[in-house]
């Protein structure tokens, strides 16, 4: 994990993974504890709000190219820059206790993937990043290569 601070541009694939595949495109829902006026509009105390996160996550004000898989959205000057717009495990008080844990997880465990083999479309075959939707979202299925280096 030292050496992720010296790694942007796998860093920058790792975030621009979760952006794109956003597994949870809504966030847990919350009840409004007042009346409150959100973005000019009444929003009564009791109601169930369900936060949107892939709306964010593909907003075209925020992000150059939001529908193609882009590492450069997490590079500024050749360093890793994490956007306020890139929120997978939400924010606030509410936001996933986990975060830290899974991002030095999906670090270790994606560059060791990337050490250990090379992955590539079998012959004759076009990936498709397209996924389908749900609770989550989920890509469909595909083969892929793993091939020992």
């Amino acid at each position: 994990l030292e050496d992720r601070n010296n790694m942007p541009y796998t860093n920058a694939v790792i975030h621009e993974v979760q952006r794109k595949g956003n597994i949870v495109p809504f966030n847990v829902p919350r009840l409004t504890v007042k009346d409150t006026i959100l973005a000019g509009f009444c929003v009564p105390k009791g109601t169930i709000l369900m936060p949107n996160i892939s709306s964010v996550m593909f907003d075209e004000k925020e992000w150059e190219t939001p529908h193609s898989f882009n590492p450069e959205h997490f590079l500024k000057d050749g360093q890793f820059w994490k956007r306020e717009a890139f929120m997978p495990f939400s924010i606030g008080k509410r936001s996933c206790l986990g975060e830290l844990l899974a991002r030095a997880e999906l670090f270790l465990f994606f560059t060791a993937l990337l050490q250990t083999f090379t992955f590539q479309a079998p012959p004759n075959t076009t990936l498709d990043l397209k996924f389908k939707i749900g609770i989550t979202l989920a890509p469909q299925p595909y083969k892929i290569c793993a091939v020992p280096r």
